[in-house]
């Protein structure tokens, strides 16, 4: 079991974003209990640009889970945005979700028979927005990133990358605190993946706060600071040695063996 510690809860400092104590996440398998998370304290800040990397079995998915109010700690506390969101029952942490995060997945997560501008609408909806100005909302962020002539195409209409665009406007429209990115070019090619990080660069110089999940040293190294997770403690946290999606883009243009395409 985790050990026992006072409950004093995490206090929530202004322009931190993420602020984490001593959080647990302790799964009970049979008779056996794996402590997936033992004890992360992590603070993230408005406008930071941080990847948590780690190989399978690190904790990080685990991490990732409870940074995004899919699920709650076992012990310690979570600040998102200034409010204790540790105890909040699953209600409440889908209005939370809604409301401060955008998610942004591998899989893309897009429904398949609506279009792009629909796939965008659905958390402006889920809130309550009406019709006019879920629409200009969804329009204006389909055009920040790049698709104001694809909007009304549905996602076997687009490609890879375009797909992913559409993902990363569903996960501005609602202006959310965090935008929590989970292995995002997984389902790229090479040169599709880096454009998509020079967006997620683009994105950051816009004022958003990134939070981007992966396993793959080269993606974390777009981010700004890298923290690295090990057994379910945090092993290291240190700014990133960034080579810029222009860099990156000119050593796959001089290697097209990498340009692998994914169906």
């Amino acid at each position: 079991m985790a050990p026992a510690v006072p409950a004093t809860g995490v206090t929530c400092i202004p322009g931190e974003v993420i602020a984490t104590d001593n959080l647990w996440k302790t799964y009970v398998m049979g008779d056996q209990e794996v402590h997936a998370l033992r004890g992360v304290n992590l603070r993230i800040r408005h406008n930071e640009y941080v990847a948590i990397m780690g190989p399978s079995g690190s904790g990080k998915s685990t991490l990732m889970n409870l940074i995004g109010c899919l699920d709650s700690p076992s012990q310690g506390s979570y600040c998102l945005n200034g409010h204790d969101v540790s105890r909040l029952n699953d209600d409440e942490l889908a209005r939370i979700r809604n409301k401060e995060i955008g998610f942004v997945f591998q899989t893309f997560n897009l429904l398949a028979r609506a279009t792009a501008l629909h796939n965008v609408e659905l958390p402006l909806i889920y809130n309550g927005t009406g019709t006019v100005q879920r629409i200009e909302r969804a329009k204006s962020v389909l055009e920040s990133v790049g698709l104001g002539e694809r909007m009304m195409h549905k996602p076997n209409e687009m490609s890879g990358g375009q797909r992913q665009r559409v993902a990363i406007a569903r996960a501005l429209v609602n202006s959310p605190s965090i935008i929590l990115a989970d292995e995002p070019t997984g389902n790229l090619d090479s040169k599709t993946g880096i454009e998509i990080m020079g967006l997620f660069e683009e994105l950051h110089r816009r004022g958003n706060t990134i939070v981007l999940v992966t396993h793959e040293p080269d993606i974390a190294e777009h981010a700004h600071r890298v923290v690295t997770i090990r057994d379910g403690v945090i092993a290291s946290d240190a700014p990133s040695t960034r080579m810029t999606p222009e860099a990156m883009l000119a050593g796959v243009s001089q290697n097209p063996a990498s340009q692998v395409t994914v169906s």
